[in-house]
């Protein structure tokens, strides 16, 4: 007998499996705006975190977004690889900090015009009462850690 994947209230009973698959649905949104510059969703989301930031050290930015050293690494090589950022020594001996560089900044500038699509697309079909109240829960999720 064939177990019926599709059933409510066995997918959304675990919060983790839920919260991922939301995840997995708005990163595609986001991916396919952010592609026509050149650019995922995370990344986008570096080159962001980094405009607001003078100079940060990777651990700093890791911390930042939430991510482990190891995905962030993925996520900044080919950043680093377009010059769009900079890896370069940190505030002491023992780090690394990062930085836009003046192309990082025009991508950025270019792909915010894509953001706007994808927020728009997601508040279309979400309701934007509905995402604004969705941001302020997951910001109390991860405040809680």
């Amino acid at each position: 007998m064939q177990e019926n994947l599709a059933r409510p209230s066995d997918r959304t009973a675990c919060n983790c499996f839920a919260l991922r698959q939301a995840a997995r649905h708005v990163t595609q949104i986001y991916d396919r705006h952010m592609a026509k510059e050149g650019l995922r969703s995370t990344q986008y989301s570096v080159l962001a975190k980094l405009d607001r930031a003078d100079r940060v050290s990777i651990q700093e930015l890791a911390k930042a977004m939430v991510m482990d050293r190891t995905t962030l690494g993925r996520a900044i090589r080919p950043l680093e690889r377009d010059g769009l950022l900079t890896i370069g020594p940190g505030a002491d001996g023992r780090t690394r900090g990062l930085g836009l560089t003046d192309a990082g900044e025009a991508k950025l500038r270019a792909a915010k015009a894509r953001w706007r699509d994808a927020q728009a697309e997601f508040e279309t079909g979400f309701g934007a009462g509905e995402a604004a109240d969705l941001r302020t829960t997951l910001r109390r999720v991860v405040a809680q850690t």
